[in-house]
């Protein structure tokens, strides 16, 4: 699977500092692709709304902000626990 593939790709340009640490997260965890993959859609779902005229608009606009506002820490949060894994030396 390519790294960049769908949302990874999109997450990095927007976390451009921790893009590294996105690659190398995204090719050892499935969950963490969907996530990155939510995320992309979530943003998406934001242009679009901001496109519309429906009544309901600034509703959904602000349900996206907030669900993205989550997901983007949870994003952090993640790279921020992969980080700091205890290394532990082989046992002799």
């Amino acid at each position: 699977m390519k790294p960049d593939a769908n949302g990874v790709g999109f997450v990095k340009s927007c976390l451009k500092d921790r893009a590294d640490a996105i690659e190398e997260f995204a090719l050892r965890s499935e969950g963490f692709r969907d996530l990155c993959d939510d995320f992309e859609i979530a943003n998406n779902e934001k242009v679009r709304w901001e496109r519309s005229t429906a009544p309901e608009r600034d509703e959904r606009l602000a349900e996206y902000r907030e669900l993205i506002d989550s997901m983007r820490a949870e994003i952090e949060q993640t790279l921020d626990r992969a980080a700091v894994v205890p290394f532990k030396p082989p046992r002799r």
